[in-house]
């Protein structure tokens, strides 16, 4: 049997007049997920990283190769969560294997660095462009971005090798420009599935209500939400399987398939 928790992160995002293109929230392993949100008005890019709150990982922007036998390529512009406490503006090394090394220039701003449920989620800004040589310029006009990413899930913050296989890789990341359809119920997105035992769902609005269903479309759980900004709660008693969530906001409603493994 297993058991999952369902953190609700609300976002409100006011459109303006600006312009926000956005990677969607990424699946880079099973342990980490990443999203960039950039924001035309302001040229500010924010950074939101989804990965077990014991256990460092990093992040690194614009570069699509690894380097056989050594695996991160030379002088990557890259995030590195070094402790409990420490995210830093990083730069991988010029030549050789070794821990990133972090720049004098620190540019990301660390918004909120928050744990729930053994998860830490970590939300940074920087501008565009810094002005630092270290730095990648970020381009509103992409359409996609490569990200290269470390997340061993090691238990510890030693910053060691982080082994071969899914621990480390490439995700070519398409930047989509962000609409009305965006601010509704179509954009909510729910991680990770398949699920081992903890569900976030991430919208841009508040939700109301979510109904539990099993396969065969049997009731089994109403959970109601009166905080607009987080909510948190449990689950218990699923066995393995696929189950239907029906989501619903004030006007609207969508439903997600989960899977419990």
């Amino acid at each position: 049997m297993k058991k999952i928790t369902l953190l609700t992160f609300m976002f409100l995002i006011q459109l303006g007049f600006a312009q926000i293109k956005s990677t969607g929230l990424l699946t880079m392993n099973e342990n980490l997920s990443a999203q960039l949100d950039l924001n035309q008005a302001n040229s500010t890019v924010t950074l939101t990283l989804i990965n077990p709150a014991n256990s460092w990982f990093g992040l690194g922007f614009s570069t699509n190769t690894l380097v056989s036998g050594e695996g991160m390529p030379a002088l990557v512009d890259c995030v590195v969560m070094r402790s409990t406490t420490d995210f830093s503006d990083s730069r991988t090394r010029s030549s050789g294997t070794g821990n990133p090394d972090i720049d004098a220039s620190q540019d990301w701003t660390l918004v909120s660095n928050t744990v729930s449920e053994g998860i830490r989620t970590v939300v940074a800004t920087r501008a565009f462009n810094t002005g630092d040589s270290n730095d990648v310029v970020f381009n509103f006009n992409d359409t996609s971005i490569s990200l290269m990413y470390a997340s061993p899930n090691s238990g510890n913050y030693s910053l060691v090798y982080h082994g071969s296989g899914t621990n480390r890789g490439i995700v070519n990341a398409s930047l989509t420009l962000l609409g009305v359809d965006d601010f509704t119920l179509n954009s909510l997105q729910v991680y990770p599935n398949p699920s081992s035992g903890l569900l976030f769902l991430k919208t841009k609005v508040s939700i109301e209500e979510l109904n539990l269903y099993s396969q065969t479309g049997a009731f089994l759980k109403r959970l109601t939400f009166e905080n607009e900004t987080s909510d948190t709660v449990r689950i218990s008693n699923l066995a393995t399987g696929i189950y239907f969530l029906e989501i619903r906001s004030s006007n609207e409603k969508i439903w997600k398939k989960i899977i419990v493994n």
